[in-house]
């Protein structure tokens, strides 16, 4: 969410891993505490440590990176977590991932596709009957292929007015912050407005897609889609700092702050926005995690640990974007500067702006967070760790 506080994560690779991650960095003095920060483990990982000083220095207040490959799992820090104390980041923060989220998601819906309970050619409105439709939207012309890969036509939710107004200005985010949002409530803002383009015809980044994905696995299973994602994904994988909060505001331990400019100007006040009520995000955006969870959960992922290979083709076959990335069933296909190509996912939401990809054979694998919404250029961070020296 860069300026509207978006969840979203609309894939760029000239802007190459999305548009959360290829802001252009933000000329800003460095923010009080700001440093080469701390860093554990094997290997150089010279470029990656110029690239996370080269965000903090354009007003990143701090940034926690994890990297494994084969000499093993690297972790660093720069910056700090806490602008009133000075307090450095921690290669073990808890933080909000956004639009990651996302890939969890789809990993449980193709998972229930490959026990035979519902099958992504099945239309939205076989399993929501009724609820997609009005101002052009039409559920029964919707696949659950096309919810997953963005090309379903239907309004993002978070670009339209009603949500800018309570979520993108400091008057609207104080007075809303802690509001819970229904995901009826997030689907209803979204068909208000006309859909992009009709079902297939081409492809837009939409978090409404996911909103409705997660109703599904709920139709499907009968129990909430967080409920789902923890028994399937998380305790499996031992992923003991994520979680899928609900409504809680607050963020696990240990963690940083979170700060935004609630401005469309990177030239404002800074806010401490770390406490929000995460169900604006619900299924598109709100869970949390730490790096070494996300580098774990996304090795998993592709090395077949979690889907069977039909389902894992499935998730890998990509339609173009018309960006330079290609976006698969809640993964991203991002070829970097130097020709390596890796899968994964970013994503932003108030004050965190998360990254994590990881070579199809699992083999190298990176995540990062920045504790800011509005500066630094994450793409680097992305390209230094697999391009650089």
């Amino acid at each position: 969410m860069r300026m509207r506080m978006r969840t979203t994560a609309v894939a760029v690779v000239a802007a190459a891993f999305s548009a959360v991650l290829a802001a252009p960095a933000v000329a800003a003095p460095p923010e009080p505490g700001a440093g080469t920060g701390d860093a554990v483990g094997t290997g150089d990982h010279r470029a990656t440590r110029q690239a996370m000083q080269a965000a903090v220095d354009a007003g990143v207040p701090g940034v926690t990176v994890t990297a494994r490959d084969r000499k093993g799992t690297w972790s660093a820090t720069a910056g700090v977590g806490d602008l009133r104390t000075g307090q450095e980041r921690s290669p073990h923060d808890r933080y909000r991932v956004g639009s990651v989220t996302k890939t969890f998601v789809a990993t449980v819906l193709l998972q229930l596709e490959a026990e035979d309970r519902l099958s992504l050619d099945d239309t939205v409105d076989t399993w929501l009957p009724g609820l997609v439709t009005g101002n052009g939207h039409d559920g029964t012309r919707i696949t659950l292929r096309q919810l997953l890969n963005h090309t379903s036509g239907i309004f993002d939710y978070t670009s339209g007015d009603e949500y800018s107004r309570a979520y993108s200005t400091k008057e609207g985010f104080f007075e809303h912050r802690y509001d819970t949002r229904t995901p009826g409530e997030l689907v209803r803002m979204a068909l208000a407005h006309e859909p992009y383009f009709e079902p297939g015809a081409s492809w837009r980044y939409s978090n409404t897609n996911y909103v409705l994905a997660a109703l599904v696995i709920e139709e499907a299973t009968g129990s909430p889609y967080g409920e789902e994602v923890r028994r399937r994904v998380i305790e499996p994988l031992h992923l003991t700092a994520t979680s899928v909060p609900g409504t809680r505001v607050s963020l696990p331990r240990p963690g940083s702050r979170a700060y935004s400019k609630l401005d469309s100007t990177a030239t404002g006040p800074t806010y401490d926005v770390t406490r929000i009520n995460p169900s604006r995000a619900f299924s598109a955006g709100e869970m949390i995690s730490d790096s070494k969870d996300l580098n774990r959960f996304y090795r998993a992922l592709l090395t077949g640990r979690l889907l069977p290979p039909e389902q894992l083709d499935e998730m890998t076959t990509t339609v173009p974007t018309g960006t330079g990335a290609d976006y698969g069933l809640g993964l991203m296909r991002m070829p970097l500067s130097c020709g390596t190509t890796i899968w994964g996912h970013s994503g932003s939401i108030s004050g965190s702006r998360t990254g994590a990809g990881t070579t199809q054979d699992g083999r190298h694998s990176l995540a990062f967070n920045f504790n800011a919404d509005w500066a630094g250029n994450a793409l680097a961070v992305m390209d230094a760790e697999f391009c650089g020296d």
